[in-house]
Formats: C-alpha cells, structure tokens, sequence
C-alpha cells in the first residue's frame, strides 16, 4: 500500500524515488499522483513532514487536474440515448440507409446505416470530424493572440485520452482530447487557452494562474463547468 497523510478531510497518498539529489521535490502528476523525489538518506518521517506543509498546495494541484478528466458514462449507442454537442443535450436518432451517415438535426443526431453494429464507430467518427474542424476555428485566433508572447505551437493534434481533455508537450505540441467537442464552446476555449499558457509557464506557478486569467478572467467558471456538465 503506497504511503499516505491526513489533511483535513483528505488522504493524500505518495510514492518515493530516491536519488542522489540534494534537495527533495513534490510533484503533481496529471493523474492526481503524487510523486517525491527524495535524496537517498531521507526519512519518511522527513518526507511526510515535507508534504503536510505542501498539502493545501497539492490538493490545489490535483483540483487543477480534476477538470482535465472525462466523466461522461459509457454510452450504449442506442435509438434514444442522449449525446452532447457542444453542451447541448441530442437524441439518438438511428434510421435504415444504404450509405452511412451522420447528421445534426433539429435536437437529433441521426444516424443512417444498414448496419446497427456501426452505430457507436460511425458516431465517434463524427465525433472526430466535427472536433477537428470546431477546434480549428476555435484556436486559431486564439493562437495568433498568444503570438504576442512570442509562442506559438509546434502543432495542434488530436487523441483520445481518457484522463486529460488537453496537454503540451515539452516540444510545444498541444493535444486535444476529441471528447471535448461535448462541452460548451467556452470549455474548449478554456483547454486551449490552458495549453497555450503551457507554452510559457509548464508548471502552475502563480505566474501561469495569473497569465491565464489576464487571457481568460472567468476561466474558473468554464473550468467548473467542464468538471460539473460531462459527470
């Protein structure tokens, strides 16, 4: 069983690694794992000491997190069944067709196919589609605005991750999470301007919360909204 303290209310568990450093470092892990890098004669008792004094700053860390974690249940993909684009709620709607296709309509996602068992393959699809184009028109200006901070992408790919809705790669890549396209258009401004901030502060030090709120003063609302709508 890994290592642990009480806060309050809150179990924090940890892990250890050793090493001939000098000094000892916390860090948050996007998964809300909590890592420490400790010189090799450290005590636990030390280490746990350490941490109780850094234990409001990591809650904090891993409630940062928290809002880069998809919720949504799994779905079935049948007639129906509610789905979300753009933070609005659709019905499945799956009709006979001899060319398959998907389409938004009125307050349906219809769904044409000779097959059922393509349905949830033919939704996701679309899913991708529509993400790829809705975050191209999203971002861009975005982008060009953060250009005034003499950063700019490496590059803005897509992939399913099922715990994070964004991340940015040492490199400069930002990768969005397709799923995001379920969420209100504010919330995927909120992720993108997230990682754009990544490009210049990779950790959030109180220069990043405060670049961030100067590009986006009620991202805490999108960032609750996004943590509360796909649960």
């Amino acid at each position: 069983m890994k290592p642990s303290i009480q806060f309050g209310s809150k179990r924090i568990y940890f892990q250890v690694e050793y090493s001939t450093r000098k000094t000892l470092g916390i860090t948050v892990t996007p998964d809300m794992d909590v890592l420490v890098k400790a010189p090799i004669d450290s005590s636990l008792e030390k280490i746990k000491e350490k941490l109780q004094k850094k234990a409001g700053w990591i809650i904090k860390q891993q409630s940062f997190f928290l809002s880069f974690q998809p919720k949504t249940p799994p779905r079935k993909y049948i007639a129906g069944e509610t789905h979300l684009y753009l933070g609005r709620q659709y019905l499945l709607k799956i009709e006979p067709g001899e060319k398959d296709s998907v389409k938004l309509k009125g307050k349906f996602i219809i769904v044409k196919t000779s097959d059922k068992s393509k349905v949830k393959r033919l939704v996701k699809d679309w899913y991708l589609v529509c993400a790829k184009s809705k975050f191209k028109e999203i971002a861009e200006p975005l982008i060009e605005k953060f250009k005034r901070h003499k950063v700019e992408p490496d590059s803005v790919v897509y992939r399913d991750m099922p715990t994070r809705w964004g991340s940015c790669t040492p490199k400069g890549k930002i990768i969005l999470n397709p799923e995001l396209i379920k969420a209100p258009r504010g919330c995927i401004e909120y992720v993108i301007i997230h990682e754009l901030c990544h490009l210049i502060y990779h950790d959030h030090t109180r220069k990043f919360i405060e670049l961030q709120t100067k590009e986006m003063p009620d991202w805490e609302k999108w960032k609750m909204k996004l943590e509360n709508l796909l649960a």
